[in-house]
């Protein structure tokens, strides 16, 4: 195994001794025990398991969409351990960029309208939404896709926006849930292009997959089994793509 850099001073998280259980009728499921984790502004991060490994539960911490049973998880400098669901939200609309397998694009809305949707969250004017959500859309190649929905978009399309919309923020961390899961290969390859695209450009990622062809874009892969990390090392053979934001 390879060390892992973890220079405090470059810590955007910070997880200690973490652990997550569930109470389902007289049954008790720990499903993460212990786990310590850090991850360094600018790393891109593969988190991979198979079923029950607790992969998504970790995840669902990270993306302050659950709370640790046990332990501390600080992002960014916020501890946010014990934050109530409304300060989660409003952590989770400042620092972190999801994108998700599915999509989760609102289907009456134009391409326009969802990516500027954070923005609403944050009390941002229309005019100022507008013009940034269009230059995160021409920024993913969908620029002259500002006013289709997306039933007028292919799945490449449609991830693509949801990409700008991850991204309108300025976040902490991009966090992608299995993001080429509904894609063909060729268009896998293409969103994997432009992940690495915004990885050069400073972005901190976490890629969630149970693909190794997908993990092996990231740099760092944290492999998990039986609510613990299994194994955590730099990836050796990292594969790139060809970079572009051609239209799909």
């Amino acid at each position: 195994m390879h060390a892992i850099n973890t220079n405090k001073e470059q810590a955007l998280i910070s997880i200690k001794n973490v652990g997550r259980k569930y109470v389902i009728g007289a049954e008790v499921i720990h499903a993460l025990k212990d786990v310590s984790l850090t991850i360094n502004k600018g790393e891109f991060v593969a988190l991979m398991g198979p079923s029950g490994s607790g992969k998504s539960t970790l995840m669902n911490i990270l993306g302050c969409l659950d709370t640790p049973t046990k332990g501390e998880y600080t992002l960014n400098g916020i501890n946010v351990s014990h934050m109530s669901d409304d300060e989660l939200a409003e952590v989770r609309n400042a620092e972190i960029g999801f994108v998700f397998q599915t999509f989760n694009l609102l289907p009456r809305n134009t391409s326009l309208d969802n990516v500027a949707l954070p923005l609403v969250y944050a009390g941002i004017s229309k005019t100022d939404r507008s013009a940034r959500a269009r230059k995160a859309l021409e920024n993913v190649g969908l620029g002259n896709r500002v006013d289709h929905k997306p039933n007028e978009l292919s799945g490449g399309q449609r991830q693509r926006v949801a990409v700008a919309r991850a991204l309108i923020n300025n976040p902490s961390i991009i966090l992608a849930d299995e993001p080429t899961g509904n894609l063909d290969t060729k268009t896998s390859i293409e969103i994997m292009g432009l992940m690495e695209d915004i990885h050069a450009k400073g972005n901190t990622i976490i890629l969630v997959t149970h693909e190794e062809d997908i993990a092996q874009h990231a740099h760092r892969i944290v492999r998990m089994r039986d609510g613990l990390i299994e194994k955590d090392y730099q990836n050796p053979d990292i594969h790139t793509v060809s970079r572009g934001t051609k239209a799909l």
